[in-house]
């Protein structure tokens, strides 16, 4: 007998209120998703209002719009059909507004709202629709089509447009405090992006304007007012701006406001390749948090809606309630990217290997405009919580990220030189000077022989003060190794994963076949098979040849690794560089990278090989860094050892990589510890190979170079 039939999928009653209250955020979202609705609709506006019950049994909330309505048909076929594919078909408006919905569930954020909706809806025509929905009725149906909606239609002689009525009982009024409205004020504020040329074409005069009314709530000032963005997006110190095509190339434009008549600046900007998400539109406002930068706020006409300024306190309150960089589609913003505390760049976590450099989410206002989802590949979670995490997301993340490094390594030269940064540390200088007892001593010596102490008080007052100098100076001594050793050490650290990836495959071996050995050797003693006795042999051998791989890894890092700072000491200093680039060796022959090493083999030059290491593993690291991240065409490393006679002259070192650019250079901020221009990186190699060169009477200086980086190492002279 076959029992076989067939059966269809019947949603459950309280399906529409999973599409509504369960994938909406909160009250804020169902809000916004009903303003979008009237700008699909092509509405010069949209007006919300929200007026609790004398009796405080309730409220109501009306949200209306001017645009063309709905007929029937659309109420019937559309508007009661969830997840109708309508608008995602359509693309743009009768008027060619892009399409905010596409989902086809933002009507019902409505049951997040209140307990009914009643829904008018005026057509150009002259036909009125009416439906009334109590979401109750949907929790108590057992499928979703039990549940029967009464549609009414009239011919009325009425503006087109459409009036949605909410009605809220008293828990649902309790929800509403001052606390909240402010938070739906900030929300509605930040749904449209601060530069109005964003949303429209500066030729056009498509306008969409956002009122609030709130009325009779408990605890609440009553409220009407137009909707406009916070006026703190003018008042930037630090601004970055640009078009970024889907070819990833565009032109950035960096200005300040820290100080008056300050020129702006034009950054090319090649990523090298496609974005991977579209074309991009950016503008990024960054703020200083000193005392004094917020209190340069209200001057620069940071004022209260009420026209007077705001208090110093008040400034930075707003700053850190408005601080958020949004990601804005046909310009609304997706929540929750550009919610304060929602740092989906990750600034925080990049801040805190370097705050001298990096800035916080909360110094940060801004937009990253994107294309469509067709033409982006970014993609809106159906919970309206942000944005998948795909391949298109995680490039616009990279791409933001390298706008604002543009951003912080002009911020950060400016701070250094108005001495607003924290001031740089030269460990070799300002620990000798820390010890150092000359200008004392000369100090004492001259204010006891104005006062008539005789020469041998004087005398011997200044030998107390060179003792204590020579002990000062013996613990000098001590700190600077200890600062050598912890610099080795960070240098050692670079090369790690580097060791690391090239003795993944010898300890895959060990792994694989240490239980095959075992297996085989337990079977030879049974059986003493000759083949089992050949396998063993073969499994022997490659152990043999594995190990020599370790033996040959370990070896590369003694020099990094021995277990006192070394004293300087002859070294073939040409031999030395290239057992450093044997260290990155698998890297260079993966990245197709050509190294050339010319000067004398047999020249020795007296030096620490910790230090020499420090000094080019620093430069190496760089090197093939920016060479594999810019893709150039040409990859080399060149370094030259020019001689005088049976002296060195100096070091030239040079990539083929993009260069550094030359104000860089000339500022010389490229020293500075903390400084960096990599998107991760701490800003201390460079830092440290200064210092191990200064460590071996060397001078580390960078050149302005047509074709890349070019560094040069150079003898101090003894007497210098």
């Amino acid at each position: 007998m076959n029992n076989d039939t067939t059966y269809k999928i019947r949603p459950a009653g309280r399906h529409i209120l999973t599409i509504g209250r369960d994938l909406i955020q909160d009250n804020y979202a169902a809000v916004i998703e009903l303003v979008k609705n009237a700008y699909d609709a092509d509405s010069p506006d949209v007006n919300i209002e929200f007026r609790a019950h004398p009796d405080r049994s309730g409220y109501t909330i009306v949200i209306s719009d001017h645009g063309h309505g709905m007929s029937k048909d659309d109420v019937v076929n559309k508007w009661l059909v969830p997840s109708t594919q309508d608008k995602w078909v359509r693309k743009k408006s009768i008027a060619g507004r892009i399409l905010q919905g596409s989902k086809g569930v933002g009507r019902y954020a409505a049951s997040v709202l209140g307990t009914d909706l009643l829904l008018e809806t005026v057509t150009d025509q002259h036909e009125k629709t009416t439906v009334y929905l109590e979401w109750r009725a949907f929790e108590d149906a057992k499928y979703l089509d039990d549940v029967e909606i009464l549609v009414e239609t009239e011919k009325v002689y009425e503006p087109s447009g459409t009036l949605l009525t909410i009605n809220g009982d008293d828990e649902s009024l309790a929800e509403w405090s001052k606390e909240r409205f402010e938070k739906l004020r900030f929300e509605l504020k930040k749904l449209t992006p601060p530069m109005s040329n964003i949303l429209y074409n500066e030729d056009s005069i498509d306008k969409f304007n956002i009122s609030l009314t709130v009325k009779g709530f408990p605890g609440v000032d009553d409220v009407k007012e137009t909707i406009e963005p916070y006026p703190l997006f003018e008042l930037f110190d630090y601004k970055i701006s640009g078009v970024i095509n889907a070819k990833g190339k565009g032109m950035l434009t960096y200005s300040s406001q820290k100080v008056r008549n300050t020129v702006e600046e034009k950054i090319p900007f090649d990523l090298g390749k496609q974005t991977g998400c579209g074309k991009l539109d950016i503008d990024i406002r960054v703020f200083d948090r000193e005392k004094e930068a917020i209190a340069a706020l209200t001057k620069r006409g940071l004022k209260e809606e009420s026209e007077s300024p705001f208090g110093r306190l008040t400034a930075r309150q707003l700053l850190n309630y408005y601080n958020g960089i949004g990601v804005y589609r046909n310009g609304f913003r997706i929540r929750p990217l550009g919610d304060v505390g929602y740092d989906w760049l990750k600034l925080n976590a990049r801040r805190v290997n370097n705050p001298t450099l990096r800035i916080g989410s909360n110094q940060a206002i801004g937009y990253v405009q994107i294309q469509s989802r067709d033409d982006s590949g970014l993609i809106e979670k159906s919970a309206r919580d942000g944005l998948k995490e795909n391949a298109a997301f995680n490039r616009l993340q990279e791409i933001t990220m390298k706008v604002i490094s543009e951003l912080e390594i002009r911020r950060y030269r400016y701070r250094k030189d108005a001495g607003l940064s924290r001031p740089t540390i030269k460990l070799e200088k300002n620990i000798q000077g820390l010890f150092s007892s000359d200008e004392l001593i000369d100090t004492v010596q001259s204010h006891l022989s104005k006062d008539g102490v005789n020469k041998t008080t004087i005398g011997k007052t200044l030998e107390l003060i060179n003792q204590d100098a020579q002990e000062k100076n013996k613990i000098a001594d001590e700190i600077q190794t200890i600062v050598a050793i912890y610099q080795v050490d960070a240098t050692l650290g670079k090369i790690v994963n580097v060791i690391l990836h090239e003795g993944s495959k010898p300890l895959s071996y060990f792994n694989n076949q240490i239980p095959n050995l075992k297996y085989w050797f337990e079977s030879f003693q049974k059986t003493g098979n000759r083949e089992e006795y050949e396998k063993i042999i073969r499994i022997v051998n490659g152990m043999v040849q594995n190990a020599e791989i370790f033996v040959t890894l370990f070896r590369r890092l003694d020099p990094l690794t021995a277990r006192k700072y070394t004293i300087r000491k002859p070294l073939k200093l040409k031999k030395t560089i290239q057992d450093i680039f044997i260290l990155f060796e698998t890297e260079i022959k993966s990245d197709n990278i050509s190294i050339e090493i010319k000067g004398p083999d047999d020249f020795e030059y007296s030096a620490r090989i910790q230090d020499i290491y420090s000094v080019f593993v620093n430069l190496i690291d760089n090197s093939l860094f920016w060479i594999r991240e810019k893709e150039t065409d040409s990859r080399k490393i060149v370094i030259k050892l020019i001689m005088d006679g049976n002296s060195l002259r100096y070091i030239d070192y040079h990539d083929t990589g993009p260069g550094i650019e030359p104000s860089l250079i000339e500022s010389e901020v490229i020293f500075e510890p903390g400084f960096t221009t990599k998107p991760n990186g701490t800003g201390l190699g460079l830092a440290i190979a200064g210092e191990a060169a200064a460590r071996n009477n060397l001078e580390l200086e960078v050149r302005i170079f047509d074709a890349g980086a070019h560094f040069r190492l150079q003898p101090i002279m003894e007497n210098e």
